[in-house]
């Protein structure tokens, strides 16, 4: 399993309900995309927390932001969206992001049923003195048993030493659940039941 992520920051006054119709428009386009275990539209808008829709007085994001996360089952299904026509439509429209990449390390299926409106990300970076093995194996056991938990996943980037944490949630995330609180706009899933839970190694 390999995570990857980019993350489009725009402008303040930015309209997105732009970004909303893009992804009402294509993103059906990857439900069945070979080699995706899933892609989650996710987007930050400025002054709204998570999957809510009302302003949050000092909890909500500081920017207007379209960052797709996804899953990849297999490194033939990454190459050929960043090599193919779906990331150049992205490079056209906004510019080419720096497309952020961690090696999968456990997932976690939760018992939510239907799509995920909310997404938490957590990264932070390792301690020189940690060992990454103990602290993979920490993130797993840590990662949340919820009853709103669709998925949740454990990734690390080797290269810069960071351990990233992901969940979907139904619903709200929990109010006290660390990190960037995104909504789901869509969430596709082409083989999401394929990834093994559990440990990746």
């Amino acid at each position: 399993m390999h995570a990857m992520q980019y993350e489009i920051t725009l402008p303040a006054d930015y309209d997105m309900g732009i970004i909303r119709k893009r992804v009402a428009d294509k993103g059906h386009l990857l439900d069945d995309y070979p080699g995706l275990g899933l892609k989650a539209y996710l987007v930050r808008e400025r002054g709204r927390r998570g999957a809510a829709s009302r302003p949050e007085t000092g909890g909500g994001s500081p920017v207007n932001q379209y960052a797709p996360f996804y899953l990849w089952r297999t490194p033939e299904g990454m190459n050929s969206f960043l090599w193919g026509p779906g990331f150049r439509g992205v490079s056209a429209d906004f510019g080419r992001p720096a497309v952020r990449h961690w090696l999968g390390a456990g997932l976690r299926r939760g018992t939510a049923t239907g799509s995920p409106a909310a997404a938490t990300r957590r990264i932070e970076r390792l301690p020189e003195d940690a060992d990454p093995a103990e602290a993979v194996e920490r993130a797993l056991a840590g990662l949340p048993d919820h009853p709103g938990l669709h998925t949740a996943a454990v990734a690390v980037d080797p290269a810069r030493w960071e351990l990233l944490r992901i969940a979907l949630w139904h619903g709200d995330a929990p109010e006290d659940e660390p990190g960037v609180h995104y909504r789901v706009l869509h969430l596709c899933r082409p083989e999401l039941d394929r990834l093994p839970a559990g440990r990746h190694w």
